[in-house]
């Protein structure tokens, strides 16, 4: 369908309708509810009511919100498109010169000859659900162009009027905070050179009150692993707009004569069932790459730190495999010079004088057990004491050559966009894959790239990432940063799994795993059991806790388990088999948060998709203010359907202050009781979970 005056992109979920009034650029009409299969007629009449007014004191043409806000029309909010050439053009009068549809696809191209620059944009409405655009912009002049942003932009309806977002820093990511959508920008920027502690994952609009079972919500991410751009913008002489995009820094992104740049994906979703309507899209989307079984870890971080004797490491991983451990991850202190964190990154050979027959005899071990073997990096770092960078301090990424930014961590950031760091980097990664029987990778990235140009860092590890992928694909990647530092689509597009958090302390997690949870199916999030007393935040927690927490993820240990009591492994054991019996389902099965009255409680759990069973946590986080908790209802589960319910304590019973024990026998009642009536649970102590299977 080539030149379409109105195109209509939908599921059964939401509707996208874009229009094209002669050249202009294409307006979103309508983003929202599914409109179902309405005909062209009833497109443009809808296109027609909604482009009625036209205020005083205004242009005298109603000037309408572009896929790519366009200055140069007249629209006065953020624009999309913002460059000049030599300090001309910076306002383009882009002109479409064509379009087309091919099933739920819509891509445009639009040129201002004046400014010698093409635009091309795609819209997709994805089998997930999920809507994602993006544009590309391209120098047909014979001088450069410099481009500053590339942003696109979606409109939401008035009744959106509250925004939430998140912001959060090391060991505490994702911490939600709400407000009303007043007038103005919201603007959330990411400059930190890497996703970021701090910057929101996503950027959500709704109906006032939207929960997580209920309200309209539209909800914007930015797919990209450097500097990025969130944002909420309500004119008064416009729509609500959600955009994003990536944040290009000053000179940055310099286009030579027929030279393109193409902005990252801006995803979108839509619910009119809350927030888990968007978890939903954009899980689906997540698992459109097919994982195996997500098998149990053992990192041994909080294990040994950087004591690494052959001894300690293989006792270590005769009693993880005895307890049921499939996944052993040998984490810093490897590799040459590495004894502390304050050198030898860069120096990507086995240590000899820790490993004088090199990590095979470690590796043999583990995989005679019967578990695989997994690997820490920080390849885009290097500490100032190493041999990498005594050789080649040139490599160093900074503001300009011969300027370093502060030191962090004691290291700085390789410039493996210089095309010697990325080769080295490559052969030194992919020789080390080569030479062991290695299926697992935990690639870190322990500081911000501050003060740098760091587009051609992101995409030179977009192309590492890629390289490596096709030379070991059997080889399994987390994406680490410091913990939760790089969690976004783009990444993930490339990696098996994110490290949540640096932080496993389970009430903490329990927030961290919550919110990432929005946008992440369980199965990508590592969620590991800590110690008894947390590394992090010198809280203690029962094993219980701990466990009913990580099962809620990829499931694994961070932990000396060497130095845990008889009764603390096989709690261990006893979950590990638990989360064996239960992983298809967490895995596969659709994430549910209930509205819980209590806000010292929270309720959560997954339902297979065929809502044939379920798993629910019940968390208690905080003592709460009445006496007798409130009732626990179960969303998701089939009205229809007898379920048995049983509470299951793999790692040992939660700690009460009640009089009487609870027989916690199981009971058999319909979907609609444990969904509209709810079940009452024991008064729990604060930080203990009751864990609620249904079948």
């Amino acid at each position: 369908m080539s030149n379409p005056e109105v195109v209509h992109l939908h599921d059964g979920i939401s509707s996208v309708v874009i229009t094209l009034q002669g050249t202009d650029l294409p307006v979103v009409a309508h983003w929202g509810r599914t409109l179902g299969d309405v005909g062209q007629d009833a497109l443009r009449g809808l296109v027609e009511v909604v482009s009625w007014t036209n205020p005083n004191n205004a242009p005298d043409v109603p000037v309408p919100l572009a896929l790519l806000p366009d200055a140069g029309a007249g629209y006065s909010g953020r624009p999309g498109l913002r460059g000049h050439r030599g300090g001309e053009h910076f306002a383009p009068a882009l002109a479409v010169t064509s379009s087309t549809v091919e099933g739920r696809t819509f891509r445009y191209t639009a040129t201002d000859e004046a400014a010698q620059i093409t635009v091309t944009g795609t819209v997709e409405l994805l089998d997930s659900g999920m809507l994602r655009v993006r544009h590309a912009v391209r120098n047909d002049g014979t001088t450069p162009y410099a481009l500053e942003g590339l942003e696109t932009a979606l409109p939401v309806p008035a009744h959106a009027g509250e925004l939430l977002d998140f912001t959060g820093r090391w060991a505490r990511e994702r911490e939600p905070q709400r407000q009303a959508f007043r007038f103005g920008s919201w603007v959330r920027e990411s400059r930190r050179g890497r996703t970021g502690h701090d910057a929101t994952i996503g950027l959500l609009a709704g109906t006032p009150g939207f929960s997580f079972r209920g309200g309209e919500v539209w909800a914007v991410h930015v797919a990209w692993s450097g500097n990025h751009v969130t944002y909420a913008e309500n004119q008064v002489d416009g729509s609500p707009v959600l955009g994003g995009g990536e944040l290009l820094l000053p000179g940055e992104i310099t286009l030579a004569p027929g030279e393109e740049y193409e902005s990252p994906w801006l995803y979108a979703a839509y619910s009119a069932e809350g927030i888990d309507g968007i978890s939903a899209a954009f899980h689906r989307r997540l698992r459109e790459r097919a994982l195996r079984p997500r098998p149990v870890v053992l990192n041994t971080w909080e294990a040994v730190y950087f004591d690494h004797d052959l001894a300690r490491l293989t006792s270590l991983a005769d009693t993880a495999a005895a307890i049921g451990v499939e996944r052993f991850v040998l984490d810093d202190g490897w590799f040459r010079h590495r004894r502390d964190d304050t050198a030898g990154l860069g120096d990507w050979y086995v240590d000899e004088t820790v490993w004088p027959d090199g990590l095979t005899p470690l590796i043999k071990h583990v995989r005679a057990l019967g578990m695989e073997f997994g690997l820490w990096f920080e390849p885009e770092m290097v500490n100032p004491d190493s041999d990498l960078y005594r050789a080649h301090p040139d490599w160093v990424l900074g503001p300009r050559p011969g300027v370093l930014p502060p030191p962090s961590r004691y290291q700085q950031v390789l410039n493996i966009a210089h095309p010697d760091a990325y080769a080295y980097i490559l052969d030194r990664v992919s020789s080390v894959l080569s030479d062991n029987e290695i299926a697992f990778v935990k690639w870190d990235h322990n500081r911000d790239l501050i003060g740098s140009r760091v587009h051609a860092q992101t995409a030179a590890y977009y192309r590492l990432l890629d390289e490596l992928r096709r030379r070991h694909p059997h080889v399994e990647i987390e994406s680490c940063s410091s913990g939760g530092g790089r969690i976004d689509l783009g990444v993930l597009d490339r990696t098996d799994r994110v490290w949540t958090s640096d932080c496993n302390d389970a009430l903490e997690r329990q927030l961290i795993q919550r919110w990432t949870g929005v946008f992440l199916p369980p199965e990508l999030m590592g969620a590991h059991v800590g110690p008894t007393k947390s590394h992090t935040t010198g809280r203690t927690h029962d094993l219980s806790f701990r466990v009913a927490t990580a099962l809620f993820g990829h499931f694994g240990i961070e932990w000396d388990i060497n130095s845990a009591t008889d009764e603390e492994r096989a709690g261990l054991q006893a979950a590990i088999e638990y989360y064996k019996d239960v992983r298809t389902l967490a895995h596969t099965g659709v994430v549910v948060r209930s509205d819980h009255p209590d806000p010292s409680a929270w309720v959560h759990g997954i339902v297979a998709a065929d809502r044939s069973e379920a798993l629910f946590c019940y968390a208690q986080l905080t003592t709460p203010v009445q006496n007798k908790p409130r009732r626990v209802r179960l969303p998701g589960l089939d009205p229809k359907r007898t379920y048995r319910l049983s509470f299951d304590a793999p790692a040992g019973r939660p700690r009460l202050t009640q009089r009487q024990q609870p027989s916690w026998e199981p009971v058999e009642l319909p979907g609609s009781v444990l969904t509209e009536a709810g079940v009452q649970l024991p008064v729990l102590e604060p930080e203990q979970a009751v864990l609620l299977r249904l079948r």
